[in-house]
Parts: C-alpha cells; sequence; structure tokens
C-alpha cells in the first residue's frame, strides 16, 4: 500500500508540473491580458506599447540589484514607446512600499500580494521578466539578474522591439 502510495504522488506531481508548464507563456505567442489578473494598483496603458512585465519582492536581493537598471532603462526609453511595470509578490504592501521608497523608481508599480499570476506563468524564481512587443506578443523571458550582462540584453531586446514598428 506505501508503495502504491507513493507512487500515485509522484503521478500526481508530474501531472501538476506539466499542467503549470503548459499555462507558461511562451515565446512568440500572445502573453496574459494583465488587465484582466488580480492585481492592487493602477495599469498604465500598455496598448501599442514594449512592455518589460518584472516580477519581484522587497526581501529578494537580486531584485534590489536589478531596480537601478531597471529604472535607468524606464528613463532612457520611455518615450520611445517602453513600459516597465513591476509586479510585487511581496504579501505586505508596507514591505512593498518600503522598498519602493529606497529605490526612487518611476515606473508603474502593482502588487500580486497572492501569487495568482506568477503561478499563472510558473514563475519558479525571482526576478522574473517577460518583454512584450507592441501587439502583446512574448518576445523574451529573463529569470534572475545577472547585473550588467542582463541589463546589456534587455536593452538589446528593448531596442529592437521598439525598432520593429
Amino acid at each position: 500500500m506505501n508503495m502504491l502510495r507513493r507512487s500515485l504522488v509522484v503521478a500526481l506531481c508530474a501531472v501538476s508540473t506539466l499542467a503549470g508548464l503548459a499555462g507558461a507563456p511562451k515565446v512568440g505567442e500572445p502573453f496574459l491580458n494583465l488587465s484582466q489578473q488580480s492585481l492592487e494598483g493602477t495599469l498604465p496603458d500598455l496598448k501599442g506599447k514594449v512592455v518589460l512585465v518584472d516580477f519581484w519582492a522587497s526581501w529578494c536581493p537580486p531584485c534590489r540589484h536589478s531596480f537601478p537598471a531597471l529604472q535607468e532603462i524606464y528613463a532612457k526609453y520611455k518615450d520611445q514607446g517602453l513600459v516597465v511595470l513591476g509586479i510585487s509578490i511581496d504579501e505586505s504592501k508596507a514591505d512593498m512600499d518600503g522598498f519602493l521608497k529606497k529605490m526612487k523608481v518611476e515606473f508603474p508599480i502593482v502588487r500580486d500580494a497572492k501569487g495568482t499570476l506568477a503561478e499563472k506563468l510558473d514563475i519558479s524564481g525571482i526576478p522574473a521578466s517577460f518583454l512584450l512587443d507592441r501587439s502583446g506578443k512574448l518576445i523574451a523571458v529573463h529569470e534572475g539578474f545577472g547585473g550588467d550582462e542582463t541589463k546589456r540584453q534587455y536593452i538589446k531586446e528593448i531596442e529592437k522591439a521598439l525598432a520593429a514598428k
């Protein structure tokens, strides 16, 4: 009986993993409609914009390192049609607000406190970023933040997306 139970648990885990992967966005496919998600905060107008969606949390050290780069990229490209949208997965709004006060970001931030959207996207680590073209299709995915190398990759992908009118 113990062996049967163990086999059943393994099978259920495998099915759950496959089900999660089925919902994960794939490059070249339309991204989820963010206005239809349960997010706290005000979404900016994303229509016709290149959008860098970045999932983060105040307690995440790599997220702290990524924010200055994201702010710099946003400041440089926002007038060309880029929106950087930060999505916090902090359970505590106070933790999120304290982090943002220290970071002094200008790009829009919303909160996925229950992690519902992060779960739909099968995010396994943060920061996790999704770059969308002007039509809302996913064109790049990044997990983690590797400093200047990741920043250069973001810029290369963003410039290419902005040039494709």
